[in-house]
């Protein structure tokens, strides 16, 4: 029996690899590494299906490395032990560190990273891992410290039409069968950027023809069969960013109902309950904000609760917190405060700090009057006297302006009451 048309298609060299050409391309600093065969350990982040164990096969192979790889997922720290074991003994130890791959790096507990960490450092083996989630958030930071960081992106259009000829002509099933691609917006869009999925969508729609009749590609045939055979082409990657995108707009439109579904086909098509459990956070702080201060408090909760729970009592979790999220009133006031405040430094460049703010914790420091003036306001009726906070530039510029909603609106009438009327 034939592997699936993606593993048919898994590239065996740096050649045959499409994409990310900031990495691997004429002088780049990956194909660099490789080629001067000074290898040192790196972790590859990147969303699924555009190349990253892959490319780890790849250099291994190229350098002629031995290579060991676990998943994340099923491995645990008696695994990991077991490879140590394995490189120090392996004959070619002495001459060619080996290299062990470890997928979804960010599902290692900090015990299972812990367990990396001298390996790393005596050179045991060089360390390449994969993962879809931002590695400062993941990876622990000893580990974190000894590995570069590089950056997948998704496949552009111009890799997807390389990838669908290369299919086309090259594949031993599909170059023995007339392919008609009349139209590619469907099939580019549901992938995604995702060559897996690509490569997968396109052999999902030629087994929905028999094998004597040509094969048509259409949009209405790409779309008529992902939504007969939704989780066929990718269960734990499902139409990912479209998915989120909808759930996020879900929540960010007041919509529970809305926001449940699209929760509910995140976990039936697998999704890492850690990636909802962060979206939310995002959006009780991005979308949600002085609104209602409580939804952060609650994301967070959450947030714990996912990681103490686990499946699949912390769908529940997740439930109740975006149902609460997608019914709380919305305000991104904070998040355009920052937005302005940061565009105004852009701008302006480091003001310096009027001197009545300064702290003054030397003799020198009083006599050049810093901290002079300065205004200690539990000294003054109601715990408020006016005074200058900016940079004397910055006088009348406005960065914080409350939306309307019951929250803010207290807010800038406690606000307006002391500073006559500036909010």
């Amino acid at each position: 029996m034939l592997p699936p048309l993606a593993e048919r298609l898994r590239p065996k060299n740096l050649d045959e690899y499409i994409g990310q050409k900031q990495l691997v391309g004429p002088q780049a600093v990956l194909r660099k590494m490789i080629d001067s065969g000074n290898l040192s350990s790196f972790i590859l982040w990147g969303p699924p299906g555009i190349g990253k164990t892959t490319l780890a096969r790849i250099v291994a192979h190229q350098l002629e490395r031995p290579f060991f790889t676990l998943s994340a997922v099923s491995s645990g720290v008696k695994d990991v032990r077991e490879v140590i074991e394995k490189a120090k003994s392996n004959p070619l130890f002495t001459t060619r560190t080996p290299i062990l791959f470890i997928d979804e790096i960010h599902r290692f507990s900090k015990s299972q990273q812990d367990s990396l960490l001298g390996a790393v450092e005596s050179g045991i083996f060089i360390l390449i891992g994969a993962t879809t989630e931002n590695p400062s958030f993941e990876v622990i930071s000893p580990l974190l410290s000894r590995c570069q960081v590089y950056v997948l992106q998704p496949l552009g259009v111009a890799d997807m039409e390389e990838l669908l000829q290369r299919a086309l002509t090259t594949d031993v099933v599909l170059n023995k069968r007339t392919i008609q691609v009349e139209e590619k917006t469907a099939l580019f869009r549901f992938a995604g950027g995702d060559a897996r999925k690509l490569l997968n969508i396109i052999e999902l729609v030629a087994n929905s023809f028999s094998d004597d009749e040509p094969v048509q590609v259409t949009d209405a045939i790409v779309t008529e069969c992902l939504q007969e055979n939704p989780m066929a082409y990718d269960k734990n990657g499902e139409m990912h960013y479209d998915i989120i995108s909808a759930f996020i707009k879900s929540v960010r439109g007041s919509d529970p109902e809305g926001a449940v579904y699209w929760l509910a086909r995140m976990v039936a098509g697998g999704e890492d309950p850690k990636f909802i459990a962060r979206r939310l956070l995002i959006l009780a702080s991005e979308d949600i904000g002085l609104a209602n201060p409580n939804a952060l408090l609650l994301a967070n909760a959450c947030f714990d609760t996912v990681h103490k729970l686990g499946w699949p009592k912390s769908r529940i979790a997740l439930s109740e917190c975006a149902i609460y999220l997608a019914s709380s009133p919305k305000s991104n006031s904070a998040c355009m405060a920052i937005s302005t405040a940061l565009e105004l430094v852009e701008e302006t460049g480091n003001l310096p700090v009027p001197l009545h703010l300064r702290n003054a914790p030397t003799r020198l420091m009083k006599e050049l009057n810093y901290g002079k003036n300065y205004k200690y306001a539990h000294d003054y009726d109601d715990h408020f006297v006016e005074q200058d906070f900016l940079p004397e530039k910055m006088e009348g510029k406005s960065i914080w302006k409350p939306q309307e909603n019951a929250s803010e609106n207290k807010m800038k009438e406690f606000l307006n009451k002391r500073w006559k009327n500036r909010f």
